[in-house]
């Protein structure tokens, strides 16, 4: 992580979040892990073969850290900030989604 600030409210976290997800292949790794964690939870609701959960953390952080430490080349904030981090996942996932935030490197 590239500061020593303290964030102590998703609002305080988000914009440092966008800044380590800047590299579009990143974004792109971090969407397709998103979205294959949320289309397993909803499979698993519907099939009840529970034993599928454990393949959330593989994919969600499998493709996510691929991101940066190959393409970002800095370390993943879920080691500080495991909760803000996992609901950034989910809101830039919104984000790009619904064409809010772009699959293209942030202007800085």
């Amino acid at each position: 992580m590239a500061t020593d600030e303290k964030f102590t409210s998703l609002k305080e976290f988000y914009p440092f979040y966008l800044t380590e997800h800047s590299n579009s292949t990143s974004r792109i790794l971090h969407f397709i892990g998103t979205g294959l964690v949320i289309l397993l939870l909803i499979s698993t609701l519907f099939t009840q073969v529970w034993s599928r959960l454990w393949f959330i953390p593989v994919i969600g952080y499998g493709f996510a850290w691929v991101g940066h430490f190959f393409f970002e080349k800095n370390k993943p904030a879920t080691f500080q900030y495991p909760f803000y981090s996992l609901t950034s996942d989910f809101i830039l996932f919104w984000h790009l989604l619904i064409g809010k935030e772009k699959f293209v490197p942030l202007i800085k």
